[in-house]
């Protein structure tokens, strides 16, 4: 299997906050004149919409457990093809399956990153919790050796005493912490029974994009997330599509 360059942002549970934080990276990087692509784990017809908007390129589900894995290669090389890095979106929580086999594992989006190689970034919503974060990334760490979550971003950080906890835990927990995220009313996206509003039904869709893009530049350290998953990859050559 050829890997693919570019990482994954997963959570360990929905309604973490992986979307928002994808869609500021995404808003980020394209502001700062990166080709940055995306993609979406999954049958999510909601989401690449948002990603499209915020990256201003066309997004591409990767459902694991519906498509060959013929497929699943040819749509990530395609992805990929001239960009300087692909985005990869988790659905529900990173080991979130099928109950029965599908065409890749159980389709977890973690069985996307195995086959790919992508490194994962584990967004965790910190707002209900502090030191007890370290025996959740430690749990998610260690659970699949084919899985490599080489970071954290904690969501809905709400002070810089609750900072210092959640740098403690991660550090407890052998991860990096790779972004903080506050608890911000702008970064709150709409929603309704059976999820999100859609992008086209946003009112004040760039208004929100752009809050998110400036939150995950002031809050992440971007050029660090990128080393941090170029040297886990460095190992995995050629990239997909090619060779």
């Amino acid at each position: 299997m050829r890997a693919c360059p570019g990482l994954m942002i997963a959570a360990p549970a929905s309604g973490s906050g992986k979307t928002v934080v994808t869609l500021g990276l995404l808003r980020h990087l394209r502001d700062r004149g990166v080709a940055v692509a995306s993609a979406k784990s999954g049958p999510d017809y909601i989401d690449p919409a948002f990603h499209a908007a915020a990256g201003g390129r066309p997004c591409v589900n990767l459902d694991a457990w519906a498509m060959r894995p013929q497929t699943l290669d040819a749509l990530a090389a395609q992805q990929a093809e001239g960009a300087e890095l692909l985005v990869v979106e988790a659905a529900m929580g990173l080991f979130d399956g099928a109950p029965g086999p599908g065409s890749v594992g159980d389709g977890s989006a973690a069985d996307l990153a195995a086959r790919f190689g992508w490194p994962v970034i584990l967004v965790l919503d910190a707002g209900g919790q502090g030191f007890s974060a370290a025996a959740v990334l430690a749990g998610f760490k260690a659970f699949r050796e084919d899985v490599r979550i080489v970071g954290v971003i904690f969501n809905r950080v709400g002070s810089a005493r609750h900072e210092t906890i959640l740098r403690r835990a991660a550090d407890h927990a052998g991860l990096p912490v790779l972004g903080l995220v506050l608890r911000l009313p702008a970064l709150a996206l709409p929603s309704r029974h059976l999820g999100l509003v859609q992008a086209g039904e946003h009112a004040a869709l760039e208004a929100f994009l752009a809050a998110a893009g400036e939150a995950v530049g002031a809050g992440m350290d971007v050029e660090r997330l990128r080393q941090a998953c170029s040297e886990a990859q460095q190992d995995i050559l050629p990239p997909c599509g090619r060779g």
